[in-house]
């Protein structure tokens, strides 16, 4: 498949955005990280810590929980009962048993991504959303910036994909 093509070096992240009760979310990690051998996958922690508790037990995995997502929807619950502060918060939690959880949160909502910094100064970030969600790469960087450095991945999705549909497409 897929996966299997990419050069060992190179980490694989599963945007799977799972989280289901206990024995349904244990299958969807031994699918994504045994199955699929993915190094990392996004999953929703909206269910509660049991349903990551069967990611989280992949220490050699990451469990990159949705904290504050890139789309404008995110205002409607996420933001606006500071449910990502909370999902903040309790990602320090699940992250010191193994440490391998890292957060999504989108580059559409600087201010509230650097909130999300001041918990986690030094966990690892999935940034979603710069360039055709609207989200600014400088805002970002300096909005996550952390006790240790950016620790940030950007995603580019869009912006490689739709990069062009003519011959020099490849190019």
């Amino acid at each position: 498949g897929t996966i299997d093509a990419i050069p060992s070096h190179i980490p694989v992240i599963l945007d799977a955005k799972r989280g289901d009760i206990g024995n349904t979310a244990a299958m969807y990690a031994k699918s994504v990280y045994e199955e699929l051998n993915a190094d990392a996958a996004t999953v929703s922690p909206f269910l509660g810590t049991d349903s990551l508790e069967p990611f989280l037990k992949y220490a050699d995995r990451g469990v990159i929980v949705l904290c504050l997502t890139s789309n404008p929807g995110a205002r409607d619950f996420q933001v606006k009962n500071n449910l990502h502060i909370q999902i903040a918060e309790r990602s320090n939690e699940w992250a010191k048993k193994n440490g391998n959880v890292a957060l999504v949160v989108g580059a559409t909502q600087a201010d509230q991504l650097s909130a999300i910094r001041a918990i986690c100064p030094d966990r690892l970030f999935l940034v979603p959303g710069i360039g055709a969600q609207g989200g600014s790469l400088e805002e970002t960087i300096r909005a996550g910036a952390g006790r240790s450095g950016l620790r940030l991945i950007i995603n580019a999705s869009r912006g490689v994909i739709q990069a062009g549909s003519g011959p020099d497409f490849a190019d």
